[in-house]
């Protein structure tokens, strides 16, 4: 049968079960929605490398014609079409400065922007340095500088060398693209407000970060846990705290085969699960209370079939006892005795009965009336209950003013005693009873002991009792007769 403790433990476990499982599903939305963010980021950075390399290659392929059309005597020698043999639209672009020849000195000798070269020494510029001392470099990707032709605008140089026939340092090729190129392509890039793209070339040097920030432009990041990270594998993603910022993000980088460059698309934590978090707090809560909801209605209905129990139980309690004064009832005394007398011819062991009647009861009734009688009903039967201490002994109301004790493993002589135990106790209640010759309420008992035999049935033993009750009236009343008819062992 089930038990309330068992549907408030059911009620629990059910709830807790929902419990786990809405945390591992929140928990599953949560990688998938840091999944997302990873591919958002990929897709992201694929976006502005394609955008990035093809515009670098255009800008390579056009530096290259410089430096073929400046090898070209044919070119050099007619200045009037120099300009156009040697520059094509690209110098023109957006985010483009002038494309320059310099000679070995690093003096402008060729200026895209006008027929007369401008004035101006750049031998202390890295890219400089770089192709006077290396004759391989090829296209080089120079640190970002301000540009000293354009008020001071941050760019980036991209350069060839120029080299005469014997393979010597003729001079540089170099074409200045302007950090705002970057800016704009990666302000278009929506990564949340927390997010953040960067450019950064290979030795850490910061190319372009979003979101902007001068004093950054420039720095080297080298020894950020962050650019350890980026220079480890050609592409991957990982999470870390910004040096910069402080703000922890998620990172994707790829190095690009083609420039010394990393592109980098990082999405901050915060952004990543804002979605998730109000999410979760709302299907969390409603669990929570669907979950609390189960239990409270686990335990209603456990309450509920605890009460129905107890009901059930006071019902049974009810069909197996006298309602009036709370012993067993006949019904209940036939149980026993059957129950007693079988063990008794199993154990070989003595069985006593008591019969116990009120003494000229009805007169009582008729002198006080019967709720007096109920009442004095009540106060015997206390009386006898009171007396039987054993758990075995047990008590009934026969019918009427007669009551019967069953005293499993009890002597004749043990059986008389608990006799004039419940006798004088009787009297001793002290009600009067005007119509009794005592002047009181008192009672006649009846005792019959029998050890069972083979072929005897346990109501001889009631009759025996029943004879010994009739012989106690008979004798006065108020007292106590043993049956002489039964022998005892």
């Amino acid at each position: 049968m089930t038990t309330p403790h068992a549907i408030v433990a059911a009620g629990v476990v059910i709830a807790l079960s929902m419990v786990v499982i809405c945390a591992v599903v929140l928990y599953q939305s949560r990688l998938d929605a840091m999944a997302r963010a990873t591919e958002t980021s990929r897709n992201l950075a694929l976006l502005a490398e394609r955008d990035i390399e093809r515009n670098f290659e255009l800008y390579a392929l056009s530096l290259q014609a410089v430096v073929d059309g400046v090898n070209d005597p044919e070119v050099m020698n007619a200045p009037r079409l120099r300009g156009f043999a040697l520059f094509d639209r690209a110098a023109t672009a957006t985010y483009l400065g002038s494309m320059l020849v310099l000679d070995a000195e690093s003096n402008i000798v060729i200026d895209s922007a006008r027929d007369v070269p401008r004035k101006a020494n750049f031998s202390d510029r890295q890219y400089f340095k770089v192709h006077r001392d290396n004759p391989n470099v090829g296209l080089y990707v120079g640190d970002p500088y301000a540009s000293r032709l354009r008020n001071g605008a941050p760019s980036i140089p991209l350069s060839r060398r120029l080299s005469r026939p014997d393979g010597s340092f003729a001079g540089v090729v170099l074409i200045a693209l302007q950090l705002e190129y970057f800016h704009k392509l990666f302000a278009a890039l929506s990564l949340g407000p927390h997010g953040s793209v960067a450019l950064i070339a290979r030795d850490g040097t910061m190319v372009m970060r979003q979101p902007y920030d001068v004093k950054v432009i420039g720095r080297n990041i080298r020894n950020a846990s962050t650019f350890k990270q980026f220079v480890s594998a050609p592409e991957g993603s990982f999470s870390d705290t910004s040096t910069l910022d402080g703000i922890e993000r998620l990172y994707y980088f790829k190095n690009l085969p083609n420039l010394p460059l990393i592109i980098m698309v990082a999405e901050a934590h915060a952004d990543i699960y804002s979605a998730w978090e109000h999410r979760a707090l709302i299907i969390a809560s409603l669990m929570a209370a669907l979950a609390l909801g189960f239990i409270g209605l686990s335990f209603a209905f456990g309450a509920q079939l605890r009460r129905r129990m107890r009901a059930e139980s006071e019902l049974a309690m009810l069909a197996r006892t006298d309602g009036l004064t709370g012993l067993n009832n006949r019904r209940t005394l036939g149980e026993i005795l059957d129950q007693e007398w079988r063990r008794a011819k199993r154990t070989r062991s003595v069985l006593s009965l008591l019969f116990v009647d009120i003494d000229r009861f009805k007169m009582y009734n008729d002198t006080y009336g019967h709720q007096a009688g109920d009442d004095a009903l009540a106060a015997v039967a206390k009386c006898i209950g009171d007396n039987i201490r054993r758990p075995t002994d047990s008590a009934a109301r026969y019918g009427g003013e007669e009551f019967v004790v069953v005293l499993p493993d009890t002597s004749p002589e043990g059986a008389a005693s608990i006799a004039e135990k419940i006798r004088a106790a009787i009297s001793n209640l002290g009600i009067e009873h005007r119509a009794s010759e005592y002047g009181r309420v008192t009672a006649s008992i009846g005792a019959a002991a029998w050890t069972p035999e083979q072929d005897v049935d346990v109501s001889a033993v009631i009759r025996a009792a029943d004879q010994a009750l009739y012989d106690a009236k008979a004798t006065g009343r108020n007292r106590v007769a043993q049956s002489k008819l039964i022998p005892a062992y």
